[in-house]
């Protein structure tokens, strides 16, 4: 496994790689790995002859009263994981690697940013959409994989991908979960005790309201306030959002008539948990 750290190397790394007819599959993470982000890996090795896992915390993606300082690092434990999964190259650049100056430029989505994670987070996308891009560019994958519990997140950079033809296939895999339902996410580690214990009442609530829609409802309201109900019933969960969009384009219809996602947003403490759930009425 080799570690790089600037773009030029990364660059001539991936050149090596071209002349010998090698496939890139790519993962991009911000580090603090866990067993979401290696399913990812695993994944990835199925599609490329060698497989890149980028480490970057993007702070062009965090708002200014955001965890950007909190966010749990630890390099050294996630280049063993790596190593262990059979990783062949791991971009660690700096901030200053990645923005030399302050960047000018932003990537806007006609306004799917603005919607469910984008309520409260309006720079968000636009900051994962230049840094994706950015990625892009230096290592040139041709395939890139990502997780389902960021599925705005997935559904944008496939948007990325295609509007500004970007030559890589983009790869969605399941979210993975701890035995309690509780979607895996590296910031699970900012969690009390008390917030652990109660924060798989967000997938309880979007199984309630998977059950709900399986059994036949299809008002998008009703749906949205049984998910809302269950994870505001946990005293140190407040729920942000609670959507029920097309699985497609993010559209809310008040009437489901084909795949939805049903999406949440909470906060333990100060920790924002995400997660969601497809599914089809049929």
């Amino acid at each position: 496994m080799r570690l790089v750290r600037t773009i030029s190397d990364a660059r001539a790394r991936r050149s090596e790689q071209r002349t010998a007819a090698r496939s890139v599959a790519f993962v991009p993470t911000m580090g603090y790995l866990h067993e979401g982000h290696l399913s990812l890996v695993r994944r990835a090795r199925q599609l490329g002859d060698t497989v890149w896992v980028s480490i970057f915390v993007n702070p062009t993606q965090f708002g200014p009263d955001e965890d950007l300082d909190r966010y749990p690092r630890d390099l050294e434990r996630d280049l063993s994981l790596l190593e262990q999964e059979g990783v062949t190259t791991v971009f660690v650049p700096s901030n200053a690697e990645m923005y030399p100056d302050e960047p000018v430029v932003g990537i806007g989505f006609s306004g799917l940013e603005r919607l469910l994670c984008g309520e409260d987070r309006p720079t968000h996308f636009a900051g994962v959409g230049l840094v994706v891009g950015k990625l892009f560019n230096i290592v040139e994958p041709d395939v890139a994989v990502f997780g389902q519990k960021d599925y705005q997140q997935s559904l944008l950079i496939r948007r990325l991908a295609a509007d500004l033809n970007f030559p890589v296939a983009i790869e969605v895999s399941p979210t993975v979960r701890e035995p309690d339902g509780l979607a895996m996410s590296s910031r699970n580690a900012m969690l009390s005790d008390e917030e652990r214990e109660a924060a798989p009442a967000i997938y309880r609530a979007l199984c309630a309201g998977r059950n709900a829609v399986l059994a036949g409802e299809r008002d998008s309201t009703t749906i949205c306030r049984i998910i809302h109900d269950v994870i505001a019933a946990e005293p140190v969960l407040t729920p942000q959002y609670v959507h029920c969009v097309d699985a497609h384009n993010l559209a809310e219809n008040p009437t489901i008539s084909g795949e939805v996602v049903l999406a949440v947003a909470a906060r333990a403490g100060t920790t924002r948990l995400i997660d969601n759930i497809l599914v089809s009425p049929s």
